[in-house]
């Protein structure tokens, strides 16, 4: 009986979990889906599953009304590089956090992990203007800097987490044979935390990619990454749901190809220091 009901537990719960998997992936499904309908196969009612006419027409829209290429570079080298940047920032500020704290330390983190909380919107005027003013409006620059420093409490957060897993007597025998604070971090404390950065440096690159706020406003063509050219698919004659859905599946794609590449890899950061 015992044995039965174990069975059965186990069931249960991988069904649970494959529903909830599905509930998740379907609105990405049905995206793919309807990028491959014409405009009319789109808005009918009730909407067709897979009995439709499957065309690629809104691929071939897509590509000779917008410029894909530059928008999927400028995403890769904005999302890269802001990503590469707070890194740079965020490990020797989470090294200094995790290993030599002052009393000030927990407010310090409280405070980063605050800036979170407040709404864009609440700051774009002033940014706008001081973009404006140092002409950074619409530029590469401007948008890695403003989705580094937006994404920065996080990562800084996450690696002080990783660091603080680290014993501190294998840093303390580095120091003992001479090591100075760099060596310290190159040498020792990167590659001893290489689960938790990557998967730190994968989820930032995750939420630069996917950042709309910002790049909508302070970019128009030159900077635009993605999240423009999917903007770009609404118009005041209304949204033609099937290219818009073709803009977002080439979109998304080099993402979810990165997510299921590195899947292991992110697991493994993410439980990084839960079992001892």
């Amino acid at each position: 009986m015992a044995r039965q009901a174990s069975a059965r537990r186990i069931w249960v719960s991988t069904g649970a979990a494959w529903l909830v998997g599905f509930l998740i992936f379907f609105p990405i499904l049905w995206m793919v889906l309807t990028s491959f309908k014409t405009e009319l196969e789109a808005f009918s009612t009730p909407p067709s599953f897979l009995f439709f006419q499957w065309t690629t027409e809104n691929y071939a829209a897509v590509q000779s009304r917008s410029d894909y290429i530059h928008h999927a570079l400028n995403s890769i080298i904005l999302a890269g590089g802001s990503t590469l940047i707070a890194l740079l920032i965020a490990i020797p500020a989470a090294w200094s956090m995790a290993f030599a704290p002052t009393k000030r330390t927990k407010d310090v983190l409280l405070w980063m992990l605050s800036t979170k909380m407040m709404p864009p919107v609440g700051v774009l005027v002033p940014i706008y203007l001081l973009y404006k003013n140092l002409g950074l409006l619409d530029t590469r620059a401007g948008l890695i800097a403003i989705l580094c420093l937006g994404n920065l409490p996080i990562v800084i957060w996450m690696l002080f987490t990783y660091f603080k897993e680290i014993p501190k007597d294998i840093l303390e025998a580095a120091r003992m044979d001479g090591a100075t604070i760099g060596r310290e971090l190159v040498y020792v404390l990167t590659p001893m935390a290489v689960p938790g950065i990557a998967s730190t440096l994968l989820l930032n690159f995750i939420l630069a990619w996917n950042e709309a706020f910002w790049t909508l406003n302070l970019s128009t063509l030159a900077a635009a990454p993605l999240t423009v050219f999917i903007a770009s698919y609404s118009s005041p004659e209304g949204l033609f749901w099937a290219k818009l859905s073709a803009a977002s599946t080439l979109a998304i794609a080099p993402v979810l190809v990165l997510g299921w590449f590195s899947q292991k890899q992110l697991v493994r950061g993410l439980t990084f220091g839960a079992v001892k």
